[in-house]
């Protein structure tokens, strides 16, 4: 009899262990289906090896710049930082750039005066620094910077450059990496004014319900890589179909950051095929 108590007692001890793990996995599934936000998921990657060895320091080059950095007010009270490419003749139509993890550094510029000069000087072009004038070449410090963000502020970096760009612009948005995330959810941000976004190789929002709110339709340059994978990608063409919003995206046989000169991984002929896609959206937006 006494053996039979200890043999039920264990029974019922395995089923409350049982209990207790199942709830355990129920929340830790809940907390990863919750995760659709965008640009803020890519900080998870930081302690991922991998991820941080697609980004060698860049390589120096030779930089002439078309444009000038300038200030503007934020609503914090404080003032945030870009740099501007004024259009030929007076103009409402706006492309905002968006950095890599280094900072607003010489290749941002270099790509923002090459949208320019290609858009035929009619766009104004300001590359938005989302790092309060933190710039790196380093990749730890860039890890840093990175790690350091907080989103309120940069959502409101994002919401001075509107004001900056005025009630009337029209405003796409490109950028890469860290970047890529932003310019879709700088999209969001920006309402009615939004006319388009770029994602290169950037972590997109994947919340149906944000992404009913956007204003445009989205060009999504892809790399093959593991952190940004096709299943995440194939979730975000997913949610802006139910959010019905257009999607046009391609997966490119090249490693994430492909199409930064300055990277020693830099893919020219994915680079070429994907600026083509870019200028032609971008031209279609702007009635080039």
């Amino acid at each position: 009899m006494y053996k039979i108590i200890i043999y039920l007692n264990l029974i019922l001890i395995g089923l409350i262990g049982w209990k207790v793990s199942e709830k355990e996995t129920v929340i830790v599934s809940d907390e990863i289906t919750m995760c659709h936000t965008g640009p803020s998921e890519m900080i998870a990657f930081l302690d991922d090896p991998k991820f941080v060895a697609f980004h060698p320091s860049p390589v120096p080059f030779d930089f002439n710049p078309l444009g000038e950095m300038t200030t503007f007010p934020t609503a914090d009270g404080k003032k945030a930082n870009g740099y501007l490419i004024k259009a030929k003749k007076p103009s409402n139509n706006w492309l905002f750039v968006y950095q890599e993890w280094w900072g607003l550094n010489d290749n941002i510029k270099a790509e923002s005066d090459k949208f320019y000069t290609d858009l035929g000087g009619n766009v104004n072009v300001i590359a938005i620094d989302m790092y309060d004038g933190n710039v790196t070449s380093n990749p730890q410090e860039a890890m840093g910077f990175m790690r350091g963000t907080n989103e309120k502020r940069l959502e409101t970096i994002v919401l001075g450059a509107k004001d900056f760009a005025g009630k009337d612009a029209k405003i796409a948005n490109v950028g890469w990496c860290f970047g890529g995330g932003w310019s879709l959810k700088s999209a969001l941000l920006l309402g009615k004014q939004n006319v388009g976004s770029i994602i290169y190789y950037g972590m997109p929002v994947r919340d149906v319900e944000q992404l009913k709110t956007l204003n445009s339709d989205v060009l999504g340059l892809f790399a093959t890589e593991e952190n940004i994978s096709k299943a995440v990608i194939e979730e975000f063409a997913a949610a802006m179909d139910k959010a019905g919003k257009d999607l046009e995206y391609k997966i490119f046989d090249a490693v994430h950051g492909f199409s930064n000169p300055s990277n020693p991984k830099y893919d020219s002929e994915a680079t070429a095929e994907a600026y083509g896609m870019a200028l032609g959206y971008l031209k279609g937006k702007f009635g080039n």
